[in-house]
Parts: structure tokens; sequence; C-alpha cells
């Protein structure tokens, strides 16, 4: 006789990605008590301890990351047994998204909002990383999609286009050399530029906009966020580049001006990244397709 059940196994699951029995509880919609004793329980059938519990931290056990992929394994199995029974995707329950660091403050103001009100019953839960991270979580199903910059070299991961957007280039507001924008790709103020930390993808596309100069500023200066290097050149340390999608955010920014480049501008496409043949790639392509929708729309003018 199985004794393990599939809520047992969900709230291994749950546990094991906020590592707090009370976000677990209330990611599954139980009381804590309810899910400690399910665990507890769990461990019991399967002879071992599943998480190591401190006063103050909950970890996994060496066992508990041994049978993680197992159960994983089961859930998304499950899963793919009910999506079948329903034929078409439903837009509800939890979906994982994760969003690299250069796109969620900006995209995620229009886009939550929207899908709250256009899907109720669909519960995103979301994730902040830098793409390798998120392609690396994506492939262990601890999320369903994510959103990042093309290109994407892993072939198990399928892009799904969402749309384009133009760089600028974010200045000093004082700054003499730019009387007279666009800027050009040999502008000499582009030597000044500041970039974030290695392993943000944006850090590769400003080097490749500066092909014709060689940027001194980015020995000095590294950040992790596009905010703190806008609040960087609003203090008169260099230049920086900028995603369309952070203009607004920028020119809210004392001392700070947005200036386009010469044309063609630079830009980078987005796209959101499902599993290959994934359970819920239904689901993903019309979350793609809502995305594109949301954020093309032209707003609501008063």
């Amino acid at each position: 006789m199985i004794r393990t059940s599939l809520r047992q196994l969900e709230y291994f699951e749950a546990l094991s990605e906020t590592l707090h029995f009370g976000r677990a509880a209330t990611l599954c919609g139980v009381t804590q008590p309810a899910l400690s004793t399910q665990v507890a329980e769990l461990e019991d059938v399967l002879g071992c301890r599943l998480f190591n519990r401190a006063r103050r931290a909950v970890s996994l056990t060496e066992e508990g990351r041994s049978l993680l992929p197992q159960a994983r394994t089961i859930l998304d199995a499950a899963r793919a047994f009910e999506s079948t029974a329903r034929q078409q995707p439903t837009m509800q329950g939890r979906f994982r998204l994760g969003l690299i660091p250069t796109i969620a403050p900006y995209l995620l103001p229009p886009l939550l909002p929207a899908l709250r009100q256009a899907f109720p019953d669909f519960q995103l839960e979301l994730r902040e990383a830098l793409t390798p991270h998120l392609t690396g979580a994506l492939l262990a199903g601890e999320i369903d999609a994510f959103i990042a910059a093309l290109p994407i070299d892993e072939r198990q991961v399928t892009a799904l286009p969402l749309f384009e957007e133009s760089f600028f280039l974010a200045v000093p507001a004082a700054d003499p050399d730019f009387v007279a924008p666009p800027v050009p790709p040999d502008s000499p103020a582009l030597e000044r530029l500041m970039l974030l930390e290695e392993g943000h993808c944006l850090r590769e596309q400003a080097l490749s906009v500066c092909t014709q100069v060689k940027p001194v500023a980015m020995k000095r200066f590294g950040a992790t966020s596009l905010f703190t290097l806008m609040q960087m050149v609003a203090n008169g340390m260099g230049v920086t580049l900028i995603p369309e999608m952070a203009v607004a955010t920028a020119q809210s920014i004392g001392g700070l001006k947005v200036v386009p480049f010469a044309a063609p501008a630079p830009q980078r496409n987005l796209a959101l990244f499902a599993r290959r043949n994934g359970i819920r790639f239904q689901e993903c392509e019309m979350l793609a397709e809502a995305t594109r929708r949301i954020w093309l729309s032209p707003p609501d003018v008063a």
C-alpha cells in the first residue's frame, strides 16, 4: 500500500522552497500545524529526516535534497494528468515566474494588476535573479517560466518572444558633452560608462554598444542594481546604459538626464522562457501573449 500522499509531497516541495513553515503553509493554503504534521508524517513513512529544524532556521537534510527531485517529478506527472483531463489551459492556480533584475521593477507594476484582473485565479509567485540562476531553476523544476533578454543558449529551454526595446544613455543633467544628442557610438562620453556587476546580461549588452570606445569607468565602479547606477550618474560619477522601460524612473531622478543614441539605436529583445514540452507550456504561451498585449497597449488617457 502506498502511504505517501500527493498533499504531503506538495507540502515537502513548498517547505523546501520557502524554508519557513509559516510561509509554506500560506503557500499551500493550510494552517502551519497542519503542514508541520503532514511533513512529519511523510518523514515517518520514509524513515528519514527531510529537514533540519532549528529555532530560527529550516534547512534541507542530505536525504531531503536527494529526494526532492523525485518528489517534483511525481508532482509534475500529477499536474500533467490533471491538465490532460481539463484539455484546455485554465490560467489557474500557482505559477512560479522568474524575472531578471533589469526587468522586474519596470515590467511588474503594469503587468501584475492587469493579470490579476484578467485571470483572478492565476496565483503568480515571483523570483528575481540573474539569467543563469533562473535557467537552472527552470530546468530543476523550481519555477515554471522566466522573463529575460535573448539569447539564451540552452537546448531544453524554449523562448517565446515578447517585445523589443531601445537603449538610452543616462548622463548627469549638467554634463556639457550632451548639448546636442543623439549619442554616436564613438562618443568619448562612453569612456565614462559604468556597468552592472558580472553576471548581469545588461553588462554584456552595454559592452556590445561600446565597440568603438574603451570604457574606463567600469574598472572603478560596479553596482548590483540599475537604480543604484542611475543614482551614481545623477551624482556625476559617470554615465550608464538604461533600457527603454527604465526611462520613466530615470527621468524622475533629479540631476539625471536621458538622451537617445544615434540611429540605429541599440536594442534588446525580451522573451518568456519555458521548458520545452513542459506540462504548462500552453499556459506559458498564454502568459507571453498577455504580457505582450499589456506592455504594448497604449496607456489610458484621462
